[in-house]
């Protein structure tokens, strides 16, 4: 077995390749919540849709979305591997637990991984599937008059079935024809059980990120004394609180906006 190989069937190998996908799912997140908050934008769905639009039609995007659904098909795999292997390398619990300097965050990471794969499979069931493979989504033609910036949106019935988007200028009217997740999203928003389960994986994420995000520069060895503390205040205020906090904030607005 080569000595690359063997480097990465250790703990230590799987623990790199837990932190190098888990930095680059951080990333992720950054882009998918700042996308999320257009969905806050009074423009009836307009910049939301145009935004879903592009991140399935654009062909370098869409390259790095399949890399994305690689890094958490391993990150959730390789996460699972060393919990199993953690639990059967101590399988009887001690009589009286020692104290530990751990978080209660580092202890559980792993039923903080299950609950969020469990809501991403579900999220993107209910969202990413149903937008690009089935016909529920229904589209939506928005019109701006370039003159004065107004404007008006209405349904959009596709002559074609095939039909994904349109862009085209009549008359100084700019006419944008895409499919409405928006409304997909007001309505699911609407479930008080999808928003109490995105609240709950909201909160596993944060806890997740606690302990994750400075974990993951531990382990690549990027420790120093000066960057450290900078490390954990990102972790902490950045990736385990504001961002865990918008991503919550959506749904309950949406619940509470659409009553």
């Amino acid at each position: 077995m080569s000595e690359f190989k063997q480097t990465f069937n250790s703990s230590l190998g799987k623990k790199l390749i837990m932190a190098l996908t888990g930095l680059f799912l951080c990333t992720f997140i950054i882009v998918h919540v700042g996308g999320n908050l257009l969905l806050f934008s009074n423009d009836n769905g307009f910049g939301f849709n145009v935004y879903a639009n592009f991140l399935t039609h654009f062909p370098p995007i869409e390259v790095v979305a399949w890399i994305l659904y690689l890094c958490i098909a391993v990150h959730a795999l390789y996460g699972l591997i060393l919990t199993v292997k953690n639990r059967k390398a101590r399988p009887v619990g001690y009589a009286v637990q020692p104290k530990s300097d751990a978080s209660w965050s580092s202890k559980n990471m792993g039923l903080l991984g299950s609950i969020l794969f469990l809501f991403i499979v579900i999220h993107m069931g209910n969202f990413w599937f149903k937008y690009k493979y089935t016909n529920e989504v229904g589209f939506k033609e928005y019109r701006t008059d370039l003159a004065t910036g107004q404007t008006t949106e209405s349904a959009y019935t596709p002559v074609s079935a095939d039909f994904n988007h349109s862009v085209s200028t009549e008359n100084n009217v700019e006419i944008v024809r895409v499919k409405d997740l928006h409304a997909r999203v007001s309505h699911t928003f609407g479930n008080i059980w999808y928003v109490i389960l995105y609240v709950i994986a909201m909160g596993a994420l944060s806890f997740h990120l606690l302990h994750g995000f400075q974990s993951a520069f531990r382990t690549l060895g990027w420790v120093h004394r000066k960057y450290t503390p900078v490390v954990y205040a990102i972790g902490t205020w950045f990736f385990a609180v504001i961002i865990p906090f918008l991503f919550a904030l959506m749904p309950v607005y949406y619940f509470f906006a659409h009553k």
